[in-house]
């Protein structure tokens, strides 16, 4: 919890806020983001108690943000699956650092005009 003058702002709030990101697609990032490994599809619905299809949009929102990666595996005899996971840890971390830092300067300009 960040407290910011009279309004106490959650951690979730600033990075749902910072990436245009829905409850699903934050809970999916944070998932990811703990863990240290790769999923495919239907482990990371098992895990998530999540439907299929809400993954693969919440994935693929995620992937268009540039949040997550997949990675295809093909299969010997025919086909192929992806295992998605964060891009970069620290990349992200970075991104929304930057996020922060804009709003913090688009605040002091805008007291500015006061």
């Amino acid at each position: 919890m960040i407290t910011f003058a009279c309004k106490k702002i959650r951690l979730d709030e600033i990075v749902r806020c910072s990436f245009s990101l829905n409850k699903t697609e934050y809970n999916v990032l944070m998932f990811l983001f703990k863990k240290e490994k790769e999923f495919d599809i239907h482990t990371l619905s098992k895990k998530m108690g999540l439907e299929r299809t809400t993954l693969q949009k919440a994935l693929k929102k995620l992937l268009d943000k540039k949040l997550a990666k997949r990675r295809q595996v093909n299969i010997k005899t025919g086909g192929y699956f992806f295992l998605y996971n964060v891009k970069n840890k620290d990349s992200i971390k970075m991104r929304l650092l930057e996020i922060i830092r804009q709003w913090e300067k688009t605040a002091e300009e805008e007291i500015q005009i006061l």
